[in-house]
């Protein structure tokens, strides 16, 4: 028998993942792992999408306001 997921813990789950992704993404700008400009821009496109997706990922978690 399947459980029933709690939407909010995959919000939480989704955002922990994304924040490790992140960390790696300015690890890897920190640490000089760029080899080119093309690298650098991906990486930059990556961490600007990462970091809207958890923003949004936020906004879900916020209570709403009444109608």
């Amino acid at each position: 028998m399947s459980e029933a997921i709690d939407p909010i813990n995959v919000i939480y789950k989704l955002r922990r993942s994304m924040q490790e992704q992140m960390d790696t993404l300015v690890q890897t700008l920190a640490n000089g792992g760029i080899d080119n400009m093309s690298e650098y821009k991906y990486i930059i496109g990556k961490i600007h999408a990462v970091d809207s997706i958890n923003q949004e990922l936020s906004n879900l978690l916020e209570p709403k306001e009444p109608k």
